[in-house]
């Protein structure tokens, strides 16, 4: 693994970690993971298993420290490495279409998932906070994050894209 690919990716980490932090916590604490997003970026940029590996760690701890769910920090760490592998394998089925469709997608379909890992494991190990039911957090919370990291995505990877072409940035 690269020095360069390492910086890249807690670059990209850093942003959403502020990113994460900064947004507030809607329904039960839950709220938009922007830090996801940074994640499945840098997965799309290294899609090797060690950086995928790295990134699904840090991402689980960083999300864990700035997690204002209750009980959402062992749900955080359970669900980002989870999911990163996930999102890894997914693309990997589809790197051949790689476009930025294909990334948008996968952006969707990987947050839903994230969703759905989070609070499978947030109910079983701390319960939804006031006596909020899994399906209704998956579609007031999920559905809708997933829209925004999905809309992010098509606007940041065009840009990181670009400017890693017009660097001397090597993969």
């Amino acid at each position: 693994m690269k020095t360069k690919n390492l910086v890249l990716m807690a670059l990209l980490l850093g942003i959403g970690t502020i990113l994460h932090a900064v947004i507030p916590g809607l329904i039960s604490g839950m709220k938009n993971d922007m830090l996801l997003t940074m994640m499945f970026l840098g997965i799309l940029l290294f899609p090797d298993r060690r950086s995928v590996l790295v990134l699904g760690l840090a991402t689980g701890v960083i999300s864990a420290a700035t997690t204002t769910f209750p009980g959402g920090q062992l749900a955080n760490v359970i669900d980002k490495p989870i999911t990163a592998f996930v999102f890894f394998g997914l693309y990997l089925l589809v790197r051949r279409f790689n476009s930025l469709v294909t990334a948008g997608a996968l952006t969707a379909i990987g947050t839903m998932i994230s969703g759905a890992i989070f609070l499978g494991a947030a109910l079983v190990f701390a319960g939804l906070p006031g006596g909020a039911a899994f399906t209704g957090l998956f579609l007031t919370v999920v559905i809708p994050t997933a829209v925004v990291n999905t809309i992010a995505m098509v606007f940041i990877y065009p840009v990181v894209q670009s400017i890693l072409k017009r660097t001397t940035f090597a993969f």
